[in-house]
């Protein structure tokens, strides 16, 4: 179906992305192409569309392939049927059922007289039954314009499917339909994505790294299975060399302090047999070449265990690197926070919910707000933060510190570097060294305080954002994420997840991810209608 021999590419400013890609892919397999963020899933995936020439290496399939793309604003111009490219046959068809029998009408056709059916069963499966296939592609929603290139291959029936974080803006219901699709589908399919359910309907994942592609044969969780033996083996290898390298110092101390009482043993000796000077220099001279010697070959040791020491560490997972350390909040549990007493909120003359709303929120809940796209989640949030007020019932908020953290981490100033970022949230006024230990503890290095905010990828963007938050002198009361997953790769959902398992405050949740929601053990629901 699909071999890769060799793929490399260069970005244009000369930088090496990735090298030695060495992959087959076979009839109806189900890939699950998976690693961090900027090692280049996405530009692989553009590479076997066509959209990118390698630099290197060759590409071969039997079957030209279906790319349904992360990114969609450059389709905003074009109509649905112009985006999945079946404006010019569904012309044709129109014009031939209406006597226009051209030659090229029926070359534009080419036999398929059921794209129309085809078209209404597809966009009726994919929710999208109300659209039409002229409308604007910029009038769609993410979630519609990922539901319309998911569409797209019931319609071309492609053997060979390419997917780049097809369920990143889609509802529940929206992802439940993909699942059900993959599952299904008899198409071969390469898929990049964080969401965990998805890769589990994978038979095959590939990790794709700086040294190449690594290939599990399993779906996610047998991948997760395999890289914790390998973990587990990486840390006994690390604790052996780290055993290794104290005994090679030691060594090298009792060796040299050997040689030291040795030397002044043997210059006590000429001295008491009046050894002439000239001769003493030289048995000087001999000693301390004779130490000099030893040192080297003590330091060319240790410095090799210690390279092999940084090697081994560097492979370490980022999140075995990391100390989260977050304060407790100041509230005790259970008390009252938010009270919302037949609360409702319209927009024009259409209120968003069916019926009025009544909840509490208490001290040390984990909650998750669940609802369709326009559902009005947004809207409870500024609610609940006191951003807006409703227009019928009563709201009752109690005195606390929140923090709304959005799924882009806005609360990230980009005109600020990375350590004048940290100093913003330095409310307890810790120390210039404080803040650096505390920024170290969230991997970034010296290297990384003088870089502007604007630059960092989005899993930087949501370590940086947890940094502060530990900074700070306190830890909020309230922390409300909406969509936090959406941005980040598999390890930094994991980093995310292991932080706000170690927070103690109220969580309000708003995610379609529900392993995600799972793992950070949320407590309770409320469902917008």
């Amino acid at each position: 179906m699909l071999i890769l021999q060799n793929i490399s590419y260069t970005h244009p400013s000369k930088d090496l992305l990735f090298s030695s890609i060495n992959l087959i892919v076979n009839n109806q397999n189900k890939i699950a192409l998976i690693g961090n963020n900027g090692i280049g899933k996405s530009t692989l995936l553009k590479i076997i569309a066509g959209e990118l020439q390698p630099s290197g290496g060759q590409i071969s399939f039997n079957a030209e392939p279906y790319y349904v793309p992360q990114i969609f604003g450059q389709f905003n111009d074009l109509t649905i049927a112009q985006a999945l490219r079946i404006e010019n046959k569904l012309n044709a068809l129109k014009e031939i059922l209406n006597g226009n029998t051209t030659e090229e009408n029926f070359n534009w056709l080419n036999e398929d007289w059921t794209i129309e059916d085809r078209c209404k069963e597809a966009l009726d499966y994919w929710e999208l039954g109300d659209l039409n296939l002229s409308q604007k592609m910029e009038m769609l929603s993410g979630g519609q314009k990922t539901k319309v290139f998911l569409a797209g291959i019931s319609i071309h029936h492609p053997e060979l499917v390419l997917l780049d974080e097809p369920s990143n803006h889609l509802d529940i219901s929206g992802r439940q339909l993909l699942y059900d699709f993959i599952q299904s589908t008899k198409s071969t399919l390469i898929v990049v994505s964080h969401d965990r359910k998805l890769l589990n309907l994978s038979d095959t994942v590939c990790e794709l790294s700086k040294q190449g592609i690594k290939i599990y044969g399993g779906n996610y969780n047998f991948y997760k299975e395999q890289k914790q033996i390998e973990n587990i083996a990486l840390s006994q290898d690390i604790q052996s060399k780290e055993r290794a390298l104290r005994k090679a110092k030691e060594k090298e101390r009792e060796t040299l302090e050997r040689q030291q009482k040795l030397d002044s043993r043997g210059k006590g000796k000429q001295e008491k047999a009046g050894v002439a000077r000239i001769m003493m220099n030289t048995l000087r001279n001999n000693a301390e070449n004779s130490t000099s010697k030893l040192k080297s070959l003590h330091a060319e040791k240790i410095g090799g265990i210690t390279e092999e020491l940084q090697e081994l560490r560097s492979s370490l997972p980022d999140i075995d690197k990391m100390k989260f350390g977050f304060d407790n909040s100041s509230l005790h549990k259970g008390k009252v926070l938010f009270t919302a007493t037949n609360i409702s909120f319209t927009y024009g003359n259409k209120s968003l919910w069916a019926e009025n709303l009544n909840f509490q929120i208490i001290s040390g809940e984990r909650i998750t707000l669940k609802g369709t796209n326009g559902s009005g989640k947004t809207t409870l949030i500024k609610l609940i933060l006191g951003d807006i007020e409703s227009q019928t019932g009563t709201i009752y908020r109690a005195d606390n510190k929140s923090v709304y953290i959005d799924q882009d981490y806005s609360l990230i100033n980009n005109r600020l570097k990375v350590y004048e970022q940290a100093l913003q949230f330095n409310i307890a006024a810790l120390q210039e060294h404080e803040i650096k230990i505390r920024l170290n503890r969230f991997l970034f290095t010296k290297e990384d305080w003088d870089k502007p905010c604007r630059a960092l990828s989005g899993g930087e963007r949501m370590r940086l954002m947890l940094c502060c938050l530990t900074i700070n002198s306190k830890s909020p009361d309230i922390i409300i994420f909406d969509e936090p997953t959406n941005n980040l790769d598999i390890q930094n959902v994991e980093i995310l997840t292991a932080s706000i398992n170690e927070y103690q405050g109220t969580l309000i949740v708003v995610s379609h991810d529900e392993t995600f929601l799972e793992q950070i053990n949320i407590e309770r629901t409320i469902e917008l209608r």
